[in-house]
């Protein structure tokens, strides 16, 4: 492995977090007060494992490049990974998998942020040395990860990277239950 201070990669793959909070929370496309925040994840991968964070955030850019989008990612603390490809390929999750092979030779922790059970395989290969996570709504995660020891971070109630409350139904358990938040 490399030497170095540890830190955490936070690696997005955008698409994945945008097509499940439009399709399966919202139902509809999400207005801008309805995205993430995506500092707060920053911030949150950092008090995490108590350690820097380094976020890559994964685009397809083969049709175009989002140019404002790609500023705001950079202004907060984000590192764009623009990738292009054959209309074929899913650039997004291959991206993202050769990066989580890459990081096996890294002293590093990963937070890796997709409900995708495409980068499992990868993901199995890190858990055994090092910290890693998943980041995404808890109910559509892949169950496999949590099977290979993976903890899960949901966005919404642990990253709190909303500034509304999402609709989303959700298992509670009893210890956690209000029931004035059902009174309201």
């Amino acid at each position: 492995m490399t030497s170095g201070a540890r830190r955490t990669f936070v690696l997005v793959d955008g698409e994945n977090l945008d097509a499940t909070l439009g399709g399966s929370v919202l139902a509809r496309r999400p207005e801008p007060e309805e995205r993430p925040r995506w500092e707060r994840l920053l911030a949150y991968a950092e008090e995490l494992w108590d350690q820097p964070a380094t976020g890559l955030f994964f685009l397809n850019a083969s049709a175009h490049l989002p140019h404002s989008f790609v500023s705001a990612l950079l202004a907060i603390g984000f590192r764009p990974v623009p990738l292009s490809g054959r209309a074929t390929q899913k650039v997004v999750d291959l991206g993202i998998q050769r990066t989580l092979d890459a990081l096996v030779g890294h002293e590093a922790d990963v937070l890796l942020c997709s409900h995708d059970g495409d980068f499992l395989p990868h993901v199995e290969r890190l858990v055994a040395d090092r910290r890693v996570g998943l980041v995404g709504f808890r109910e559509f995660m892949n169950a496999g990860f949590t099977a290979a020891g993976v903890a899960v971070h949901d966005m919404e109630y642990d990253v709190k990277a909303f500034n509304i409350t999402l609709p989303r139904v959700r298992v509670i358990a009893l210890d956690e239950f209000d029931p004035e938040e059902f009174l309201r």
